[in-house]
């Protein structure tokens, strides 16, 4: 197992096995730890997930971030691990980068697993993630309307331990808070490659929660019908952070999916 910086100060976790290592990416102001009940999970399988440019331990110099900013990150990591090819696991702004390296990478990419993404956002969706970007901006904290977004109300009343630790990792030092606006406005201002994105080949799963309202079944359906080699999933009852509440359903599917 190694945890530690890369020459760029990328901050990873990697548990290496002999086999081609499952890349975990974790979504805007959220960190690797968002993973830990994969990574338990598979622990038969090489790991690595890490921070996004400024997130958890990353810092991030850059005053604007693109999606190729992040994509070059990663394959950064991957070359400083000597990593040739991963299967490749993202969430939300996570699966925006999976994606998009997928798109530029692709001899890279065995498998892909898309969990909560967003495509082809209507006006009205789009609206409202700009909304909550600009309460942000502003300062205001909107940490628990997005706990309340990505969980239901009875798992967060009867796991206080989860609801505290996404409480403390959503509300940030005020630098913090800045790096977590660049992918903030990055995510919200997204607009979908799809001529690129319909160029991908790589076998790919795309699952989301059947009552996640920011990155909906029907996105996740769209983005199937793109994707030449796709499946999609539905974790029945799942919000968007469907990956812990429903763990075991979305642990048994990667597994899955990875196996066959």
């Amino acid at each position: 197992m190694s945890q530690n910086f890369d020459q760029n100060q990328n901050y990873y976790f990697y548990n290496k096995k002999e086999s081609i290592p499952i890349v975990f990416i974790h979504g805007v102001g959220l960190d690797h730890k968002m993973w830990n009940n994969q990574v338990d999970y598979l622990n038969e399988f090489s790991i690595l997930t890490y921070d996004l440019l400024g997130h958890g331990k990353t810092p991030c110099k850059k005053e604007k971030l693109s999606l190729k900013d992040f994509s070059d990150q990663l394959l950064g990591i991957l070359d400083y691990l000597n990593i040739e090819k991963i299967n490749l696991v993202g969430f939300s702004l996570g699966s925006l980068i999976a994606l998009d390296f997928s798109s530029n990478f692709q001899n890279k990419v065995e498998k892909i697993i898309l969990i909560g993404t967003t495509y082809k956002r209507s006006e009205h969706e789009r609206s409202l993630v700009l909304d909550r970007y600009n309460q942000a901006k502003l300062n205001k904290s909107i940490s628990k309307q997005a706990l309340r977004r990505w969980f239901s109300d009875k798992y967060l009343k009867d796991n206080p331990k989860t609801y505290d630790l996404f409480m403390n990792i959503l509300n940030k030092k005020p630098e913090d808070h800045k790096n977590f606006l660049k992918a903030y406005e990055l995510f919200a201002n997204y607009h979908d490659d799809i001529e690129a994105i319909k160029k991908i080949d790589r076998k790919t799963l795309v699952m989301t929660g059947s009552d996640d309202i920011g990155s909906t079944p029907r996105m996740s359906k769209e983005l199937v019908k793109d994707l030449v080699n796709s499946n999609y999933i539905e974790i029945k009852n799942g919000k968007h952070l469907c990956s812990i509440e429903y763990v075991d359903d979305v642990n048994m599917n990667i597994k899955k999916f990875i196996n066959n």
